[in-house]
């Protein structure tokens, strides 16, 4: 089977939206657990977290690539509001917050889903 370029350079991008997310993860200090429900995987798919940390690319599913995409939104979102306080903007994803009914960002996505995923980014949004 012959590979485009296209499709070399989309498999290029997944490795390194792989690697960012990962990076990311490890500023927020999430959970292994924590960070398999912020990708939507299951908890028997631990091996992918690995994976993506060695820099393989992302799997092409759709739901994924929109959750890492909505992922690095909200990262986008936390440098903006705290341009001076990066430990602010890592730790709000784990801290409890009102606008969640005291849950923590990460927990409201935990809970939710997908739907959390956007109420966390429509939250920072406004």
């Amino acid at each position: 089977m012959e590979t485009t370029p296209q499709f070399e350079e989309r498999k290029a991008d997944r490795s390194e939206q792989a690697r960012m997310v990962m990076a990311l993860f490890t500023h927020w200090q999430l959970s292994t657990e924590d960070q398999l429900a912020l990708l939507g995987l299951s908890t028997a798919n631990r091996g992918a977290l690995t994976r993506y940390r060695k820099g393989e690319p992302l799997a092409p599913n759709r739901d994924l690539l929109e959750r890492v995409g909505i992922l690095l939104g909200i990262h986008k979102s936390l440098r903006l509001l705290f341009p001076h306080n990066r430990e602010l903007a890592y730790a709000w994803m784990t801290r409890p917050n009102r606008a969640f009914e005291g849950m923590s960002p990460a927990e409201t996505i935990k809970q939710w889903g997908f739907t959390g995923l956007l109420m966390v980014r429509a939250y920072l949004d406004r």
